[in-house]
């Protein structure tokens, strides 16, 4: 099924043109972005209790896809994709195209089948959103299939969630065509047949949850058909085998390790490969004495994450594990990363620039320093102005104390942002990044008084004077250096795994992307190549007179250069032993 193509070809880059408006990268610490992310993310995940889309979809037809046809199959995996125009199309062009050239290997034929593990839209969804920031690029990087069409598939992130999942399901599990791929999922989760016993099931756990009973019911349906010996690609909507493996929490893990034990082992099968997303970088772990992979590749368009504070081993199922007969632990070792540590370590030195990358934000702690010194400036006033009385300087100090209040509260919610890092540490960060913030606004207050007293000339002149300093040298100097505390409080709390995410998140890095292609071959072997993107292009020119299949747009006196992460991955479905791993 090749959806027709309703659209002319652009003759420019107008939204008129294109059928959909290019989005710059979302700019994460923006006050907009983190008031309408937070506030989402917590309806969801409160009225995602009480009427989870998942448990709705058990009336929704499902079926096993089958693509198990032929003696190989190529296929790929993408996944936080739905960000910024320039880095989302610079990776839908290769995805696109009917093979992508690496230095020191063959073309790489395009997949047959894409898989997107999760996220397909930031900062939050909606049918627009979807259409501006992942379908309407896609489309414009594969407007029709030339042949048979290539199949997609997807699998919700955390964004995806933020409506409910609503937004999703008409985007990907009603079987319409999203650009030149076709899709054939009707629920939130699939499991698809390929050859040479390979299989792919991609589980929805919604926010690290569960796995919901109807999902349950549909992937045993599904195992019924793994015989012992057969190899499964599990994909799941973050990295979770990370912090468990690594002596954090277990809770997200323990739900894979639940679903691996019930429907892949009762069977007699194994998972070889586990793939996510939702951590915007490349990062695989590889098993000690055997050939398991766990790959992480979120790469696909969003902001570049770090890589410099990645556990260099884990340990899988942790100890602490509460499943009943877990699988024998194993060891894993941090095979390949990117970007490198040394790259990753200067790229989150990059922060500095938070002001500058994020000018929202600046406006945002200049207004907040406002707010501060205009009450510390109230207290200092009542207190240095004679004596009032105990009520009196209570009265005087309730507005900065509660302003200090909230802030030791935000200081605390902003270090246990990732909930990976245990003990007292982020407690103890989050109240000395709060002082710090307190600190900044007291000795402006006391330089404000002493620029009043002692510096500037008397009468009307001195009092508009200082209006004009706290008013306007506050949000503009004083928010301008308060910023930049957050980048140093950033810079050092990443160091110690607190607000890693958000060191990153606050420069919104284009660059250094990429996908996973990967080959089934005659052998029944699985091999990996992992795709980067060094530099996204960031100029284009559309191309009216292209043929039907051909991108619309093509890239303006820049070229791209894909090359690989790493050498590739090859993965027996049976050991060199004959034995099943």
């Amino acid at each position: 099924m090749t959806g027709p193509q309703l659209r002319p070809r652009p003759t420019d880059l107008t939204e008129g043109e294109l059928g959909f408006q290019r989005q710059a990268a979302v700019r994460w610490l923006a006050p907009r972005v983190l008031v309408s992310t937070g506030i989402q993310s917590a309806i969801a995940t409160i009225f995602g209790s009480y009427a989870d889309k998942r448990e709705l979809q058990g009336s929704l037809p499902a079926a096993v896809h089958r693509h198990d046809d032929g003696d190989e199959l190529w296929f790929d995996f993408v996944a936080d994709l739905g960000d910024g125009f320039d880095a989302t199309y610079s990776i839908a062009s290769l995805l696109a195209a009917e093979s992508v050239e690496v230095p020191g290997h063959d073309p790489l034929p395009r997949g047959r089948l894409l898989i997107m593990g999760g996220d397909e839209v930031y900062p939050s969804a909606s049918t627009r959103a979807y259409e501006d920031r992942s379908k309407g690029v896609y489309r414009a990087a594969l407007p029709s299939a030339r042949g048979t069409a290539p199949t997609l598939f997807a699998l919700p992130g955390n964004h995806d969630w933020y409506d409910g999942l609503t937004a999703f399901l008409r985007v990907f599990a009603q079987r319409r065509p999203f650009g030149g791929w076709d899709t054939e999922q009707t629920r939130s989760y699939f499991a698809v047949e390929l050859p040479h016993r390979w299989w792919l099931f991609a589980i929805d756990t919604q926010f690290d949850d569960y796995v919901d009973s109807p999902q349950l019911e549909y992937f045993r349906k599904a195992s019924a058909e793994l015989r012992p010996g057969d190899a499964v690609i599990l994909c799941t909507p973050a990295p979770v085998w990370v912090d468990a493996g690594s002596g954090g929490h277990t809770k997200s893990h323990d739900t894979i390790a639940f679903f691996e034990r019930e429907i892949v082992r009762a069977r007699g099968a194994s998972v070889r490969v586990m793939l996510s997303g939702d951590k915007h970088h490349y990062a695989r772990y590889a098993e000690r004495d055997g050939s398991r992979q766990l790959v992480t590749a979120g790469l696909g368009g969003a902001y570049l994450a770090a890589t410099h504070e990645l556990p260099e081993t884990l340990t899988l199922p942790p100890p602490t594990s509460r499943v009943r007969e877990p699988a024998l632990p194993a060891g894993y070792d941090l095979a390949a990363r990117y970007p490198d540590e040394e790259a990753s370590r200067r790229f989150a030195a990059g922060i500095f620039r938070l002001p500058w990358r994020n000018p929202g934000f600046w406006g945002l702690t200049g207004g907040f320093q406002t707010v501060m010194t205009l009450a510390v400036l109230y207290g200092l006033v009542q207190t240095l102005g004679g004596p009032e009385g105990f009520f009196g300087l209570v009265a005087s100090w309730t507005p900065a104390l509660l302003v200090g209040v909230v802030l030791v509260l935000g200081g605390l919610g902003f270090a246990r942002l990732e909930r990976q890092t245990t003990g007292p540490t982020p407690t103890v960060a989050g109240i000395l990044h709060a002082l710090a913030h307190l600190g900044l606004c007291v000795g402006w207050s006391f330089t404000v008084i002493w620029l009043y007293t002692d510096v500037l000339p008397g009468g009307a002149v001195r009092d508009w004077s200082t209006l004009v300093i706290v008013l306007g040298g506050t949000p503009l100097l004083i928010g301008f250096l308060d910023a930049e505390l957050v980048a140093g409080y950033l810079m050092i709390a990443s160091r110690y795994g607190i607000n890693l995410n958000e060191v990153m998140a606050g420069q919104s890095i284009e660059d250094h992307k990429g996908f996973l292609r990967l080959r089934i071959d005659p052998a029944g072997d699985l091999t990996i190549y992992p795709v980067k993107l060094a530099r996204v292009c960031r100029a284009w020119r559309p191309d009216p007179g292209g043929a039907p299949h051909e991108p619309w747009l093509r890239p303006d006196g820049e070229v791209l250069a894909p090359e690989l992460i790493e050498d590739p991955i090859v993965v027996p479905r049976v050991s060199a032993s004959g034995l099943v791993p």
